[in-house]
């Protein structure tokens, strides 16, 4: 975002000095989409940012119902900036959603949660603001199709780096294709996305979203990691939303495709989204203590506690979809221990040890995925550990030894998360009074974020006949 604009004034003047042409209003739906309409930007006046655009709210999916379609959006001037990825030269404003009969925010609106999350961290007096860093990973492919009828189901992927295509016949084929699970940290040619990479951080740094590291990832077939550097919650997701479009529309203009899915591929690594957090009193971060355990504080540990105690239902806001639960399986390398540690990667949490220096002190929650609406996401995942902190939650001890080679008896004392969506939407429908604290996020909100979710993800999944069960199924 463009740090320079901060009043309504500020942004007609930019536009102007950058010769904008197109406004464009930009918010998010319940499930974590953007959504977007545009104007000249001769209509783009100082009493729009306080009157507000109308929109059908009846057509953004778990919004409103016909007979109360009526919506405006209000846009955040703080958070202008010039898209790069588009020809006509265009000033893209995120939005907050309102009711227009109450002029009051929409309780439904992703961001006025986030919002309320950071409200709420100040009201209970623990901290004046929460860090995230996101680590959202991500494939690019050279081609993908995909379909289904009463009848029929398929999907087709293709990447020149996957290790599929390393005895087909390409006239030439130059070799040299990343086998299974070999993809982190390959230099060009075998990582051929180098610049594809370099031009999304560009594009990025270009409109004020800091990135620290890129790199190709594990799994064959173009997989990759982009970090974001650290920032308050409500901006932090404004970020993310800002590197999803990036990623996929500078993948487009170089020939990509790019998703977030997190278990594209059978057989290979899935796209995570370790989560980053800490909290911070003035210029102090309280998760350090030199004396605690992997130098954290008491509070940490409470936090730790609070997200270890309600993970299954988080995980229906932090890891929301059916293809969620292809990555997060029992038996392989996946976060689903319920415990803690540090360094270690085995754990749903890990206490980075990088550096001795406190104000880089922060515990990684691993479980998330890209699939996520980053609004509702930090904001649990804040809620969950304030929490743990209120009610002193114990997390016991850590786990500091590889979780994947426990012996049976071991294993059988650490729980681990849920293994199906419809399982942890349960689970939040039976744990979610700590996300009601301080109204963040409301029953309405929770009610119909797990409709929505069984309507339209679970039951349809549920019912299909999956390819594979013909091989294993036919003759029977």
């Amino acid at each position: 975002m463009i740090e320079a604009t901060k009043t309504a004034k500020e942004v007609l003047t930019f536009a102007g000095e950058q010769g904008i042409q197109i406004v464009d209003f930009r918010f998010t739906d319940l499930l974590g989409a953007w959504q977007h309409f545009s104007i000249p930007t001769r209509e783009l006046t100082e009493e729009l940012f306080e009157e507000g655009l109308g929109f059908d709210g009846s057509s953004i999916r778990g919004f409103r119902t016909i007979d109360e379609s009526d919506m405006i959006l209000m846009p955040d001037p703080g958070t202008a900036f010039v898209d790069p990825t588009l020809e006509v030269p265009s000033l893209a404003i995120i939005c907050q959603v309102y009711d227009p009969m109450l002029r009051q925010p929409y309780p439904r609106d992703p961001r006025y949660v986030a919002k309320n999350a950071e409200a709420y961290l100040k009201q209970t007096g623990i901290a004046d603001v929460s860090y995230w860093g996101p680590e959202a990973e991500f494939f690019l492919f050279n081609d993908v199709r995909y379909g289904g009828s009463s009848n029929s189901s398929f999907y087709f992927i293709d990447s020149v780096e996957g290790w599929w295509n390393s005895g087909k016949e390409l006239n030439p084929n130059f070799g040299g294709q990343i086998p299974q699970k070999r993809g982190y940290f390959p230099v060009p040619p075998t990582d051929t996305q180098q610049d594809v990479r370099s031009k999304i951080v560009l594009a990025l740094e270009g409109v004020g979203v800091e990135v620290e590291v890129h790199h190709h990832e594990v799994a064959t077939a173009g997989q990759a990691e982009i970090d974001l550097r650290f920032t308050a919650l409500t901006r932090m997701a404004d970020n993310l939303m800002i590197y999803k479009y990036m990623v996929k529309n500078v993948a487009r203009q170089n020939g990509l495709t790019a998703t977030f899915m997190p278990k594209p591929l059978f057989e290979d690594n899935a796209s995570g989204m370790h989560v980053h957090q800490s909290l911070w009193k003035g210029d102090q971060n309280i998760f350090f203590d030199k004396a605690g355990y992997a130098e954290t504080s008491e509070t940490a540990q409470y936090y730790i506690g609070g997200l270890l105690k309600h993970a299954p239902a988080l995980l229906a806001l932090v890891a929301p979809t059916t293809n969620s639960y292809r990555r997060l399986v029992p038996g392989f390398e996946a976060p689903i221990n319920l415990a803690y540690s540090q360094r270690n990667r085995s754990a749903c949490v890990r206490i980075p040890m990088y550096s001795t220096n406190p104000r880089v002190k922060r515990i990684e929650f691993r479980p998330p995925d890209p699939s996520c609406n980053p609004y509702f996401c930090f904001a649990a995942l804040l809620m969950a550990g304030l929490d743990g902190i209120q009610n002193r939650i114990d997390p016991g001890k850590p786990v500091d030894k590889d979780l994947y080679h426990l012996s049976p008896e071991e294993a059988a004392q650490i729980p681990s998360t849920p293994g199906s969506l419809a399982e942890v939407l349960d689970a939040l429908e039976e744990d979610h009074e700590f996300l009601l604290q301080g109204d963040v996020f409301t029953a309405d909100v929770l009610e119909a974020w797990i409709a929505y979710k069984r309507e339209n993800e679970v039951d349809p999944v549920r019912m299909r006949p999956h390819p594979h069960e013909f091989s294993l199924y036919y003759d029977v």
